[in-house]
């Protein structure tokens, strides 16, 4: 086994022969020099895993090294030792990215600390981390078994979440263990929807808040009592991407608020979204404003309304609110909302819809490049993250945190990294979805779906008569007969929406307010 190497420079480092000693008894190998210039010598000549530096040292300080070593090398920890507590040299120092700091005299146990804390520290978080979970997973698994209502599920989301992203960085074995996990959590949903779904649009039965829901529950009342609210719904966007930006905003912002309720069925753009802005479930919209109301089969986009959708629920509920829709496609039509901004604060109500994570999904199915940077979930959410530190939305968020208001982080839906192909037989006017159908003469197992035949009880329309919906649930996704081997190996773990699971289901609500 390899052992990690140490560079030692103190012009003392003869009185630090026991120090050496205690760490070579620690599987460690040790380079002595002692002076600044051999020791951006030796780091020139072969690498070292981290490195003490003696500040004061004759001839090339410490600092003076520090420099020329970051030069060949800006990854290497480096820990600065030194005689003076000086305020001015520790800012120095940290402002030339040190790894660590200590004052003299050092104890054997400090150096270790340091050590450990710089280069053994991924491991040790890992191994601690796997302990952990294997000490969780039992309890995860009787929440599993126990959950009866929507917040049981809502709670072994927010678990499964945590630990998918604690356990990023743990060997396959656990990985494994935790994916088999989510997998016997998604089925065990799938039951608990197919039983209880249709049930949520009785008046009087307890359920969660449902997307059509969200402007009539929670920005109304924040609206209704004289406070300004920025909403801004990121399409596609789930609860650990939501986990992976939060830091991003730490700054800037305290999270008010953090809630999860649940999309509607389909959990696609078209219903969802529409749902939001309308106040209304699809059937009802299709109803009521049947000029807003885009068929499955119509080559028309399915969210061209929103603005419109939005000014009906308000105008229905008689408010007077003021407020400003932006739909923010690509980086430009971002960057205009951001220097638009001032014209549009003394709204009551701003809205800004980004697409950006539903066109990731859609650009990864189609992309061999897109596939392979986000070839894994944890690489899925750090390409989110990029997305969200690099792009205009991060300015807007700065530009908000300057303003009194409230703002309002939410989604349409979530999605899932699809798998496991189910046949189904649908005619020429069966939709494309890949998590759910709508068809008149649909062929398929019903173990492997939820059928809703009378799709008005849960708010959807028909195309005809005999129209039926079909859900697929866990990570599975409709495939048809023909075609069926490039259909499978196409569409095999790509991201998809509109059916069954905890990951497009349950979605994040987050209230911000300014520090």
């Amino acid at each position: 086994m390899k052992k990690d190497r140490i560079l030692w420079a103190d012009d003392e480092i003869d009185l630090l022969k026991a120090h050496v000693l205690f760490l070579e008894a620690k599987g460690y190998e040790v380079v002595c020099v002692n002076n600044g210039k051999d020791a951006v010598q030796r780091c020139e000549e072969q690498h070292f895993d981290i490195i003490f530096l003696d500040e004061n040292m004759p001839g090339m300080s410490g600092l003076e090294a520090l420099s020329l070593i970051k030069e060949k090398d800006t990854s290497v920890p480096v820990v600065m030792i030194t005689k003076s507590e000086e305020e001015n040299l520790m800012e120095q120092a940290i402002g030339k990215k040190i790894a660590d700091y200590l004052i003299k005299p050092v104890n054997p146990n400090q150096i270790l600390l340091s050590i450990k804390k710089n280069i053994n520290k991924t491991e040790i978080i890992s191994s601690t981390t796997t302990d952990d979970y294997r000490t969780e997973f039992t309890k995860i698994g009787s929440l599993i078994n126990e959950s009866s209502q929507f917040n049981d599920w809502a709670e072994v989301y927010k678990k499964l979440v945590y630990w998918e992203i604690q356990l990023e960085n743990a060997d396959q074995q656990m990985q494994e263990l935790l994916r088999m996990q989510k997998e016997e959590a998604n089925s065990t949903f799938v039951k608990y929807i197919k039983k209880n779904y249709e049930e949520w649009f009785d008046t009087d039965v307890e359920r969660p808040m449902l997307s059509h829901e969200l402007f009539k529950k929670r920005i109304f009342p924040i609206l209704d009592n004289g406070e300004k609210v920025f909403l801004i719904i990121l399409d596609n966007f789930r609860l650990d991407q939501w986990r992976v930006i939060k830091d991003l905003l730490s700054d800037d912002f305290i999270v008010e608020n953090e809630e999860l309720y649940s999309s509607i069925l389909p959990t696609a753009t078209q219903y969802a979204r529409n749902a939001i802005f309308a106040g209304l479930l699809p059937l009802q919209i299709k109803k009521m404003f049947p000029q807003y109301w885009v068929e499955e089969g119509d080559d028309e986009g399915k969210n061209i309304y929103e603005k419109e959708l939005l000014q009906s629920q308000i105008d229905r509920y008689r408010k007077k609110y003021t407020f400003s829709y932006h739909k923010i496609s690509d980086p430009t039509a971002g960057e205009k909302l951001v220097s638009d901004l001032p014209q549009h604060i003394g709204k009551q109500l701003n809205v800004a819809v980004y697409n950006f994570v539903d066109m990731l999904s859609h650009a990864r199915t189609d992309s061999k490049m897109i596939r392979e940077l986000a070839s894994t979930e944890a690489a899925y959410r750090s390409l989110t993250k990029s997305w969200f530190q690099h792009s205009s939305i991060l300015s807007l968020f700065k530009a908000l945190a300057q303003q009194d208001i409230k703002i309002i982080i939410t989604t349409d839906h979530g999605t899932i990294r699809a798998d496991k192909a189910i046949r189904v037989i649908g005619d020429k006017n069966t939709n494309t979805n890949l998590r759910y159908k709508i068809g008149k003469n649909l062929d398929y197992n019903p173990k492997e779906v939820l059928a809703i035949k009378q799709p008005d009880k849960i708010g959807l329309p028909s195309l005809n008569v005999s129209s039926t919906y079909i859900f697929a649930g866990n990570n599975d996704f409709f495939a048809y007969p023909n075609n069926y081997n490039y259909y499978v190996s196409y569409y095999k773990n790509t991201f998809q929406h509109g059916g069954i699971s905890i990951e497009e289901m349950i979605i994040p609500l987050v209230t911000l307010r300014r520090k």
